[in-house]
């Protein structure tokens, strides 16, 4: 749980990395999940989020585990599901606009999903490490699709079927850099002088 009072589903949402194996999300779980993020804001309401859907067993699925870093490939197949969260870059011819709107908004995308996930009782873990190239290239998208990460979702599962290694990231202690070296106030690098301490 986090240690400062924010309200819930952010207070008691993490990033676990043990998931368990045999669970399988509905179709109409990962239908809510998507509404979440269908839902979120965007700049002049462009939308530019795509999430490729890759529940444990498909094609999509086995392409990203085969691209999967070392530190991943252990822990990210067990999830029920991953989502492949894509920004759509191309601008529209008119209204040009800045690409990087579009991550932006891919994030904000996302940050909905994962809070539904936990909202549903599900754990979601975002990643990304794995060759986003060859995952790309091998599902399919153009060149104005940039593939940035992929979200883990499932339910938490044993420490005791997993190495040593995966277990021990369940068991870390969060941290997150101090407050005033996040929030600038009159100039870059000044503390914003309102913070409280937590």
């Amino acid at each position: 749980m986090n240690p400062v009072p924010t309200s819930e589903p952010m207070r008691s949402r993490w990033s676990p990395s043990v998931f368990d194996a045999t669970h399988e999300l509905g179709d109409d779980q990962v239908t809510r999940l998507l509404q979440a993020a269908q839902w979120a804001p965007s700049a002049g309401n462009a939308q530019p989020w795509r999430y490729l859907v890759a529940p444990r067993g498909s094609r999509a699925h086995q392409v990203l585990v085969a691209h999967l870093s070392r530190g991943n490939s252990g822990w990210v197949p067990r999830a029920s599901v991953v989502l492949l969260a894509v920004a759509v870059t191309e601008p529209d011819a008119k209204k040009p606009r800045d690409p990087a709107y579009a991550v932006h908004d891919l994030g904000q995308a996302s940050a909905h999903l994962t809070l539904q996930a936990h909202a549903m009782g599900l754990a979601a873990h975002q990643f990304s490490g794995f060759d986003h190239d060859a995952v790309a290239a091998e599902l399919g998208l153009p060149e104005h699709a940039r593939l940035l990460a992929g979200i883990a979702v499932g339910v938490r599962g044993d420490p005791g079927e997993v190495s040593e290694r995966d277990a021990e990231r369940d068991s870390r202690e969060r941290t997150r850099r101090p407050l005033a070296e996040t929030a600038f106030g009159d100039a870059w690098g000044t503390p914003w002088p309102g913070l409280t301490e937590s």
